[in-house]
């Protein structure tokens, strides 16, 4: 037997927190070690923390990280082990996206990342150059103070693989390379790598683990091999969570793996396996005959022994996979948990004392506060698990001194002292948002304040009808569309005035210091459509469901009920989406949101797929939608409804580049300036392209007659 153990870990880094990034590696290593570890490999880019961007392009990066590498090579922890730890290089004048193995005070190898990502959320290639030289490496001359801690001048750069003391070969590849066509791990176990790591900054998205777990698997089972992979947990400072997961996979099947969210700051996955399986899965003649043809990577060697100097030594098991089948969280799950997640990162991370939400009876900022009690229950669970940094941030945001007792195990008790809503109803608004925002609040324990604001509505039409002489009026009481809504966007953006006066004051008015960060609440398909007011209530600090459909959005509602044992959420499910705006007409009729923008919910899910992941303009766009709608549409239906979307979406594109930051979740995100590099002024007609739909329109036959047109199927 030749026995290893092995460690792999996600890490909670901040970008440019170069000291307590610092703390949180060498905390993940000293973990590892204690487990009896003598590999430990560690997310990408960790140093400086993965999403610096453009500081990327700072020379105050690359030498702050080299500061910090310092620190870990001279640390007790480093040594006897071998570590893989991320940073920015600078080689030759170009920056490169880099690992850097170290063992016993000596860098052994950097290797720098071969393939990029760069589309999405990611812009790699605006701050990083991959290297182009498969196999080969180069002298990398070291800074001057890591020389005089390493007593080395230069080390090996480039794409090669490392030799242990016990004849085990270690190979790197970098994130986006697993998900390339050709990947380097490939590579390497033909030329006999026993061990891969892999170190990512991979985010959450709805429905996506699955893909990155089948694409590490595969990548050992084929070929044979041990593959540790390492990401990235938490919020770091942009939209994105990373989502950790990470995990240890020997010849395909997963032996070990970290959480998906959590609110741990340092997590470490080990394993310890027998090499010998390596090599038994690797007796298959047409990989001997392919591995005897491969071309050689250089090999640096480390006086490290993986197995520790024991490697036959009796009693020492496999590692047993404690989750025998991999599970994945539900949609709905996803969205109770990571932006929960998420959103606790951001609370703690600025320094605020809590959050501030326009509740205002309709299912999106039911959502939103939905959201906000799941954090509230992570933090109560961490808490009763002893958390030291969760109960050490949940005091200082509640005000409780350093050595107070407060341990806030109760949710709804540490959401009164951390989360405050506010009903802001105007003359158009209904008892039954009223009353339904007061009892959702009340079954979190938030902080809740009902006001009307006709008065100040008032006043600011009062101001216009001052200076014009014109009193403007509703729809309903015979005024024009302009009139109609302006008066309604007069409430709105009041609404996000008096908000961040509350944001701001309401803390103070309860005899406590500090402001609240205001939460937004508007969904990714009004966002889309551009059914929102600019800079009305929906502009806030954070919005934690702007990445997420409403069709999902209901769905997560739904699975909350049961969950959170919340009774008051069936209400919300049950009333029909209303902006409340408008004086109820003499028909009753509720101003519904579907009616207003011309489309359903579930239509707006599948223009925003077509559009962004599936890459069509509005021609492709129905030309996919007549066969998928067509035996419930008539062609020309459907055109309309093409066109229609097309329309609205352009001319409220504008609207995109004001977005309050949301939590990425959705595939087809429309948060202009950091993920859909669209213009914003568009030719909002489309003449050419819906001339050619119009066409083809009537030229095809109209198969509609065998379900009928409410009966189309477009989720």
């Amino acid at each position: 037997m030749h026995l290893v153990t092995v460690a792999t870990c996600q890490l909670r880094q901040w970008a440019l927190d170069f000291d307590g990034n610092c703390k949180r590696i060498l905390a993940s290593i000293g973990i590892a070690k204690e487990r009896g570890a003598t590999l430990r490999v560690g997310p990408e880019l960790e140093i400086p923390g993965y999403g610096c961007l453009d500081h990327f392009l700072e020379g105050d990066t690359e030498q702050h990280s080299w500061e910090v590498l310092g620190v870990i090579l001279q640390s007790e922890e480093a040594k006897d082990i071998v570590c893989d730890i991320g940073m920015p290089i600078v080689h030759k004048s170009t920056n490169y996206n880099c690992r850097v193995v170290i063992a016993n005070g000596k860098i052994v190898l950097i290797r720098p990342k071969m393939w990029m990502a760069n589309d999405g959320n990611y812009r790699e290639l605006r701050h990083f150059t991959p290297w182009g030289k498969p196999r080969q490496t180069e002298d990398y001359y070291l800074p001057d103070f890591i020389q005089e801690i390493t007593g080395q001048e230069a080390v090996p750069f480039g794409d090669a693989t490392i030799k242990t003391a016990d004849r085990l070969t270690i190979g790197v590849e970098l994130c986006e390379e697993l998900f390339t066509p050709n990947s380097p791990h490939i590579g390497m176990a033909l030329d006999g790598v026993e061990i891969i790591t892999n170190s990512s900054g991979s985010h959450h998205e709805l429905r996506k683990l699955n893909r990155r777990v089948e694409l590490i698997k595969e990548a050992t089972m084929k070929s044979g091999g041990l593959y540790l992979y390492a990401n990235q947990q938490g919020c770091d400072g942009e939209r994105l969570y990373y989502d950790g997961s990470s995990m240890i996979v020997l010849n395909g099947k997963i032996l070990a793996r970290g959480s998906q969210f959590s609110l741990n700051e340092v997590e470490v996955v080990t394993a310890t396996i027998d090499i010998g399986a390596v090599h038994a899965h690797r007796t298959t003649s047409s990989r001997r005959m392919q591995a005897a043809e491969a071309p050689s990577y250089p090999r640096f060697g480390t006086d490290v022994r993986l197995d520790g100097g024991r490697g036959m030594r009796p009693g020492v098991m496999e590692t047993k996979a404690p989750y025998p089948d991999m599970t994945y969280h539900t949609p709905e799950e996803e969205i109770a948990l990571g932006p929960a997640c998420w959103l606790w990162d951001y609370l703690r991370r600025s320094r605020t004392q809590g959050y501030f939400l326009p509740l205002s009876g309709g299912i999106d900022s039911c959502a939103t506060a939905t959201i906000v009690h799941s954090m509230c229950r992570l933090v109560a669970k961490a808490a009763t698990e002893g958390n030291q940094q969760v109960i050490a941030d949940a005091r200082r945001m509640t005000g409780e001194p350093d050595d107070s007792s407060y341990l806030p195990v109760d949710p709804r008790e540490f959401a009164n002292r951390i989360f405050h809503t506010c009903y802001m109803g105007t003359e158009n608004s209904s008892a039954e948002t009223r009353k339904r925002a007061k009892d959702l609040a009340e079954a979190i324990g938030a902080y809740h304040v009902d006001l009307n604001m006709d008065t100040a509505v008032s006043a600011v039409k009062g101001i216009f009808t001052l200076i014009t002489g014109k009193n403007p009026r509703f729809a309903v009481h015979g005024g024009s569309n302009a009139e109609n809504l302006a008066l309604q966007n007069i409430q709105a953006r009041l609404r996000m005035v008096v908000g961040y006066l509350f944001a701001q004051l309401l803390p103070w008015a309860r005899g406590k210091q500090g402001g609240l960060l205001v939460l937004g609440s508007a969904n990714v398909d009004e966002s889309l459509r551009g059914y929102l007011t600019k800079y009305d209530c929906s502009s806030a600090d954070v919005n934690p469901i702007g990445g997420i459909s409403k069709t999902d959005l209901k769905r997560f509602i739904a699975y909350a009920e049961g969950e959170f044992e919340m009774p008051i959420l069936r209400s919300f499910l049950d009333a029909i989406p209303s902006a409340e705006l408008i004086p109820i007409g003499e028909d009753n009729a509720v101003q519904s949101d579907e009616v207003e923008m011309g489309m359903t919910y579930d239509e707006l899910s599948v223009f925003g797929r077509l559009r962004k992941v599936e890459k069509c303009g509005p021609f492709s766009m129905y030309g996919k939608l007549v066969q998928e709608w067509g035996n419930a549409l008539a062609p020309a239906e459907i055109a309309r409804k093409v066109k229609h979307f097309w329309f609205m979406h352009a001319i409220n594109r504008h609207k995109m580049t004001t977005l309050t930051p949301s939590v990425h979740m959705e595939s087809y995100s429309p948060d202009d300036n950091r993920f859909d590099l669209r213009p914003f002024l568009y030719p909002s007609r489309f003449e050419h392209q819906f001339s050619k739909i119009d066409a083809l329109a009537a030229a095809l036959p109209d198969m509609s007659t065998q379900a009928g047109p409410d009966k189309a199927k477009v989720d």
